[in-house]
């Protein structure tokens, strides 16, 4: 064997023992889920507050309510599990807010739907990965999500396009 295929080998070896530890645990996907639907909830508030379409404001109350819906769902798991639910939010979502905030009207809807549309791509991603990752309960909570997100995705894109948010 060539050397550069034995160390090929090598390499692929670690990275293949390695992977598992970069994988988020249940407890991690959970944590992380609840301050996801912290994040949209303040941001669905943030919606009302600063959207200038109704379409915008239809949106952030559809966000509140899913999310809080969500979220209740992750607490009551996460509490089966040990896990004592966070308070905050992503700090993806607070360096968004904190620049949103400052937005109004058209200005603000324009941006609000290009991050939802961005963030909702990247929750969706995960939700997916978790789901099939394994066969317990908090997989099932990942796989019962996902239609729910990709409504918000669908909802975020019309907006992003200038349609009314029709869901």
């Amino acid at each position: 064997m060539s050397r550069l295929t034995s160390v090929s080998l090598s390499l692929a070896l670690i990275a293949a023992v390695s992977l598992p530890a970069f994988a988020k645990t249940e407890k991690d996907f959970l944590s992380d889920a609840i301050k996801g639907d912290n994040s949209e909830i303040a941001m669905g508030q943030l919606a009302l507050a600063n959207g200038g379409a109704q379409a915008m404001k239809t949106f952030g109350q559809t966000l509140i309510n899913d999310h809080s819906k969500n979220k209740t769902e992750a607490e009551a798991l996460a509490s089966k599990l040990g896990l004592s639910p966070p308070s905050g939010m992503t700090p993806e979502a607070q360096q968004a807010m904190a620049k949103l905030e400052k937005l109004k009207g058209r200005e603000f809807d324009r941006e609000f739907s290009q991050l939802m549309v961005k963030d909702h791509e990247k929750t969706i991603s995960e939700f997916k990965a978790e789901a099939t990752s394994e066969h317990g309960p908090v997989q099932q909570f990942a796989s019962q999500s996902l239609p729910t997100l990709e409504k918000h995705l669908r909802m975020a894109k019309d907006l992003e396009a200038g349609k009314a948010a029709t869901d």
